[in-house]
Order: structure tokens, then C-alpha cells, then sequence
């Protein structure tokens, strides 16, 4: 297993945002391009009315999507952002795609900003008949300003995140105040002025499609926040602070999209035209017109806006670009030196190189392709982070440490996901070369990752990692068989489930394959597992001795942060048909049915999940089988009657309900467990019970049973449990040996 690197001899990055810093970041980030494209080019796309209905809109997809930043954030605040996330959630190549995909999309949103900030101060200069002595043309002046303001903020960055979170802040708060000042501004023409009311209409003429077509196109100035959740290594208090500047920044940017949108439409006069085709005529330049017919001076006014705006946005798109670089750096997904840390600025410096150099590539695209390729880009970033938050909280949600959890979950992400995909689709009708670009950059990761990332990746401490993982000893397993996987823990718990897994290895033809979960603290490295892996290695020594006869057992030793997610990678990774554990003696914790390993593995489990309770003991005459209707009952019949004594042994399978209650089809429930299994019905005895207290008769006849077989049927995954149900509730209270067993989604052992 490659080592951790050294924390002693490795610069960190130096841990100075606060709740402010971090809520301007976001904000300067995405402020700068709605208001600067958002009038000329978006009310061309939809119409006046369109480009309010778009930024209501986007800034509801982005508060959605922005819910699962701060929920993942608050519980992974890491450097890396969606990266992290994605691997957690999925593994290392999404993981790795996803970190690809935000190091790019980041670098190309920076590069718009720096064009726009180009264009309008070279337009302004133009102007004022200052650039009259250039013989450069017109592209030509605006890339290299562009360049020169994209390596001006390469070095800020360069100097720190001190100085990073201090220019942002400064520049935010600058453009935040003019913007704001433009709006009330506008708002109070209009007050003035009501007639102008009439530059709305028609409201929509585009229709619909217009309005989708320009929220895809205007996603780019909804993007920001996710630079938040970049800062984890750098913020103070991060599982608070992170999520609430997220959700703060969507707010603080939406409400003002909204105001500056409706106050320049509002200000447009005097043109000769509809105020809404005079405004789409000047594309991307529509700010700077808008405020000219608005405010005296409005041209100043315009070009030291978007200077705000644009250089916010840039300062912060060259942050997180290079932290997610750094990120790929540091677990060698990318070269190692993209993880090297300045000693004297603790920044990645080198990281900062690679970003900047995309930065300047992308200068020569078309700023329509660069905007919208940028857009794509988060797009489907977006929609990866809605499907990782939800497989966050459907695998981890007991261990990771949430600061802050979404309402109404999974609704957000789930209607983030459906927006977002039509909003993608929908930015061809801007530029079909971002459709070339951005799975063109996908496909190129692929090849990355493949190539040269796998092999050299480094764990990271939510990952299960096997460190010992011998084949089937004594013949190798018949093609086509699966494998009962055994988790070998506690010796009493191994003890209870040894005599089962001999039995059922004889009866299904299964192979066993014994499983030693670590697991290690969060304070300890993984590279120091090895020394808590002792005791467990002797539990398995001993369990083979008992095994012996099974000609095919497999050994595994894993580390893992959480042995319940531990025991259900290795199902899923040996497509087992089973899981059998050993249930001790300890009672357990406030909160679980089982205990903190069995529940989860019970409700989530793939495959079937069978719980022994106390050896049991050969020949089984007696076995008592609680039954209700579903797969779980159905599971219990049939491993009853596989276990019970062929000769003379009964399964008696009990139905007791309430007076009144519902009454099963039990003969029909028994005709077709028969069936399947191939058993004969002489074999099961079927009783049916009226009782006001159904626990209090099923454990009077498990006095005369030798083994008790009972259905699980624990509640949702991931909640305090207020009151368990009947068959838990006899499974803790029942003297005699115990089986409890949870039919699996789709894989079967019998």
C-alpha cells in the first residue's frame, strides 16, 4: 500500500478565511458575468421579461445544487471540492473525472472574465480616442489586456490566501455597492417613471424555449459558490462556515441579478426601437449602453463596474482552479508537483502554473463558445454532485460528521439533476462547439486517468483499502460459483456464526470467504493500520481451524474508517450471495436495533443478510419460523428448511395476529417456498394464532424450538430508531439460538 506522505517535511496550505471572506468569494465569483452579458446577450436570447424569468430561475437550479455543496462541504471541507465528494461517493475514476472537469470549467470561467474586463476597458479607451496611435486590431488589443489581467491575478494568488480572500473581499464589496447602487437607482426611475414599464413588453417574446435556451447559456453566473467549498483547507470553522456561505452567496447574487436586470431594461429611452432589440443588439456590450441611457456618466460607471465585477470573478475562478489541481496533485491523480506547497507562500505555486496556462490558451476562443463551453462544463459538474450527495447519505451518512444537512432531502438534487440535463441540452442553440469541447475534455481525462492515474493514485482516509487478499485455498472455486462473505471480528460473534457457515457451504455449494474489517480512528493513518489488525488475524486463524473441512475458503484484511461500509464494498466487489454475520452478546448502542455494524449492513446490503445469535447445534429438529407475508419470511422458510434434520426434523411456521387483524394466505406462502426449494410440505407444520400480545406467544413456542428464524424489518436507512418492531423486538428478548435474515435486492443465495 503506498505510504502517506510526510506531514512533517510537506508545506500545508494556511487555514485564514472566515465566514466573510469566504461569502465574498462566492459572491465575487458569480456577480461579474450575469450583470455584465446578462442584458445585451440574454435579453437577444429571451426577450426583457425572458431575462428576469432566466435569473429567477438559474439562481433556484443553483440554490439547489448549492444545497448539496453545503451539505458535502460541511462534511468533507477538503480541498478538492466536488472532486473529494465524487470520489467518496463513487470512487476514484468519477472522482478523478470530476476534478478534471472543475479544473477546466473553472480555468475557462476565468478566462471569460478576464476577456470581459478587456473588452470594455479597451472599448472605453477607444472612446475617449486614447488607443488611436495601436496599430493592433481590435482582438488583438483585448487578448493581451486580457493576459496581462489574468497573470496580475495569478501573482495575487501567488502571494497567498491572505491576500487572495483580502482582494476578493475588497473587489466584491466594490462591485456589490456600485451594482446595488445602480439598482435602487434604476427602481427609482421607474418609481418616477412608470410608463417605462412598457420596455417589458411582450414579455416573453422568445416564448419558453427562449427563456431555457438563455438559463443554460447564463448558468456560467450562477457557478461561484462551488469555489466556497474549495476553501475547506483554508477556512476557519469550516463545517459551519462553508455551507453558510454558499447559501448565502446564491442569495446576496440572485436578488441582485434581478434588480440590476429590471432597473437597466427599466432605463432604456429615447432609442427608436423596442428597448429590448436596441439592448440585444449590443451583445455582450449591452451593460455599458444600458447605463449610459440610465446614469449620467453611466460609461465610466459601466467599465468600473465590470472592472469590479470581472476581476472578482477572475480572482476567484484562479483560486479554485488551482486548489482542485492541487487536490489531483496531492493523491498523485496528476503529477506530484501538482501538490507541492510554497514553503514561503503555503500556495500551490505550481498548480497556480498549469491553471494559468489554460487561462491564456483559451484567450483566443470566441467569448460566446468561451461562456458557454464554461456553462456545459459546470453543467454536468453540477449534476455529478447532486448524484454523489445523494449516494453520500444512502452509504455514509452514519459517519461522516454533517455540519449542515439539506430539508426535504432528496428533493433538491433530484429535481437539480432534471433541470440541469435540459439546460445542457439546450446550450447548442448558443454554440454547438461547447458540445465539442467539453466531452472532448472528458474523453482527454479518460485517457489521463487510465493511462497514468490509476496506478499511481494515493489512498485517502474514506477509502476501504485491502491489504491482504488470498484466493481460494485448497482448489480453486467451480466457474460460476459466488461466495458467502464471513466478517471475522470478535471471537464470540465469529463462534455463533462458525457451525451456520459449515452448514450452509454444504447445502448451497458455496464457497466462504472470511473477511477482517480494521478499523481505524480518524487520528491514526492508514499507513499505521497494521498494528490494530492483530487480534482480528488470530479471531481468523482460529475460525479457519473450525472451517478446515471446506475445501474452498478466501482470506481478505481491509482497512477501513467504518466496518459496516467495509463489509459491503467486499460483497459488492465479490458479488456475493451472501453476508453472514455473528451477533454477540453486547447490547446495542441508543439508536440501533443490532448495532452500529449490523443495521447498516441489514438495510443496505445487496445481497441476502443472514444474523446468527448463539451457535447452533446439529441435528435441528425443531425449527420455529415467525411468518408474515414478503421476501423476508419467504428467505426464513427456505433457509429453514435447508437447515432442519432431513430425517425427522419440522419447521413450524407461526402466524399469530391481532383480533381483528389482517390474516395472511400462510398455506399458499408455504405452497410456494415448497415449490421453489424443492422441500417436501410434510416437513412444515403451519399454526395460526389470535393474540392481543403476538411477542408473548412467539417466545412461549420458541421454548420448545431448537433454532428460532425471523424476517428483519428495520426501518429507512440512517435514522434514530423510536420504536423497532416486533421481530427485533423478539430477536433481543429470544433465549434460544437465533437467526435473523433480510432477503437481498438482487442477489440471492437460495
Amino acid at each position: 500500500m503506498p505510504a502517506e506522505p510526510s506531514r512533517q517535511t510537506v508545506a500545508t496550505l494556511s487555514r485564514e478565511l472566515n465566514l466573510f471572506h469566504l461569502t465574498m468569494m462566492g459572491v465575487g465569483m458569480m456577480i461579474g458575468a450575469g450583470a455584465v452579458i446578462g442584458m445585451g446577450t440574454s435579453v437577444r436570447l429571451s426577450g426583457p421579461g425572458g431575462t428576469l424569468l432566466a435569473f429567477a430561475l438559474d439562481g433556484l437550479v443553483a440554490l439547489f445544487t448549492a444545497m448539496s455543496y453545503a451539505e458535502m462541504s460541511s462534511a468533507i471541507p477538503k480541498a478538492g471540492s466536488i472532486y473529494n465528494f465524487a470520489r467518496i461517493a463513487f470512487g476514484r475514476g468519477l472522482g478523478f473525472s470530476a476534478g478534471w472537469i472543475s479544473w477546466f470549467a473553472s480555468s475557462v470561467a476565468g478566462t471569460f472574465y478576464a476577456v470581459i474586463c478587456a473588452e470594455y476597458m479597451i472599448d472605453y479607451l477607444a472612446q475617449l480616442g486614447l488607443l488611436d496611435w495601436l496599430r493592433l486590431s481590435n482582438f488583438w488589443q483585448v487578448r493581451l489586456l486580457a493576459a496581462a489581467i489574468s497573470l496580475l491575478f495569478v501573482w495575487i494568488n501567488y502571494r497567498g490566501v491572505a491576500s487572495t480572500g483580502s482582494t476578493a473581499s475588497l473587489l466584491t464589496l466594490g462591485q456589490t455597492i456600485t451594482l446595488g447602487f445602480i439598482g435602487l437607482f434604476g427602481v427609482g426611475v421607474f418609481i418616477l417613471h412608470p410608463e417605462r414599464l412598457a420596455n417589458f413588453q411582450p414579455f416573453l417574446p422568445r416564448g419558453w424555449s427562449g427563456v431555457l435556451v438563455c438559463m443554460g447559456f447564463e448558468f456560467i453566473a450562477f457557478e461561484g459558490y462551488e469555489v466556497v467549498a474549495e476553501a475547506g483547507d483554508e477556512a476557519l470553522e469550516p463545517r459551519r462556515n462553508l455551507p453558510k456561505a454558499i447559501l448565502y452567496s446564491i442569495l446576496i447574487v440572485t436578488v441582485t441579478y434581478l434588480l440590476v436586470a429590471f432597473s437597466l431594461i427599466a432605463g432604456v429611452k429615447n432609442v427608436g426601437l423596442p428597448a429590448w432589440e436596441w439592448l440585444a443588439s449590443f451583445g455582450e456590450k449591452g451593460f455599458g449602453r444600458a447605463m449610459e441611457k440610465l446614469l449620467p456618466f453611466g460609461s465610466l460607471l459601466a467599465v468600473l463596474t465590470v472592472i469590479f465585477a470581472a476581476t472578482s470573478a477572475l480572482n476567484s475562478t484562479v483560486y479554485s482552479a488551482t486548489r482542485v489541481s492541487y487536490a489531483l496533485g496531492r493523491d498523485r491523480m496528476l503529477p506530484a508537483f501538482f501538490g507541492r506547497i510554497s514553503h514561503r507562500r503555503s500556495t500551490p505555486h505550481l498548480a497556480l502554473l498549469a491553471t494559468s496556462l489554460i487561462i491564456i490558451v483559451c484567450l483566443f476562443l470566441p467569448i460566446t463558445d468561451i461562456a458557454s463551453g464554461a456553462s456545459i462544463m459546470f453543467l454536468f459538474l453540477f449534476l455529478l454532485a447532486n448524484l454523489a450527495v445523494i449516494r453520500l447519505r444512502w452509504s455514509m451518512e452514519d459517519e461522516l460528521p454533517y455540519g449542515f444537512r439539506m430539508p426535504l432531502f432528496p428533493l433538491f438534487p433530484v429535481a437539480a439533476i432534471i433541470l440541469q440535463a435540459v439546460l445542457a441540452v439546450f446550450i447548442i442553440n448558443v454554440s454547438w462547439i461547447a458540445w465539442v469541447v467539453a466531452p472532448s475534455w472528458i474523453a482527454a481525462g479518460i485517457a489521463v486517468f487510465l493511462l497514468y492515474s490509476r496506478g499511481r493514485v494515493l489512498p485517502i482516509r474514506e477509502e476501504i483499502l485491502a491489504v491482504e487478499d488470498t484466493p481460494f485455498v485448497s482448489e480453486a472455486a467451480p466457474a460460476g460459483s459466488q461466495a458467502i462473505v464471513m466478517p471475522v471480528q470478535d471471537l464470540e460473534s465469529t463462534m455463533a456464526a462458525i457451525p451456520l457457515a459449515r452448514r450452509l457451504a454444504q447445502v448451497t455449494k458455496r464457497s466462504i470467504e472470511l473477511i477482517h474489517l480494521v478499523s481505524v480512528p480518524d487520528q491514526v493513518p492508514l499507513s499505521d493500520a497494521g498494528k490494530l489488525s492483530l487480534p482480528g488475524q488470530e479471531v481468523m486463524a482460529e475460525a479457519m481451524l473450525y472451517l478446515s473441512f471446506q475445501s474452498r475458503i478466501g482470506t481478505s484484511i481491509m482497512y477501513c474508517r467504518n466496518p459496516s461500509r467495509g463489509i459491503l464494498w467486499e460483497a459488492r466487489r465479490k458479488k456475493a450471495d451472501a453476508i453472514l454475520l455473528g451477533w454477540g452478546s453486547s447490547a446495542a448502542r441508543r439508536g440501533y436495533v443490532f448495532g452500529s455494524t449490523l443495521d447498516p449492513v441489514l438495510q443496505r446490503a445487496p445481497c441476502d443478510v443472514i444474523i446468527a445469535r448463539r451457535p447452533v447445534q446439529s441435528p435441528l429438529r425443531r425449527i420455529l419460523v415467525p411468518i408474515s407475508s414478503g421476501p423476508n419470511t419467504r428467505l426464513a422458510l427456505l433457509l429453514a428448511g435447508l437447515l432442519v434434520d432431513p430425517s425427522e426434523g419440522i419447521v413450524q411456521a407461526l402466524h399469530v395476529h391481532r383480533p381483528g387483524g389482517r390474516v395472511i394466505d400462510a398455506d399458499a406462502l408455504l405452497a410456494g417456498v415448497t415449490l421453489k426449494a424443492g422441500l417436501s410440505m410434510e416437513r412444515f407444520k403451519l399454526e395460526i394464532q389470535v393474540s392481543e400480545h403476538p411477542k408473548r406467544v412467539i417466545l412461549e413456542y420458541s421454548q420448545n424450538a431448537d433454532l428460532v428464524i425471523i424476517g428483519a424489518s428495520l426501518p429507512g436507512f440512517g435514522r434514530r430508531i423510536l420504536r423497532i418492531s416486533l421481530s427485533e423486538e423478539i430477536a433481543r428478548e429470544c433465549g434460544k439460538p437465533l437467526i435473523v435474515v433480510r432477503a437481498g435486492r438482487t442477489r440471492h443465495l437460495l
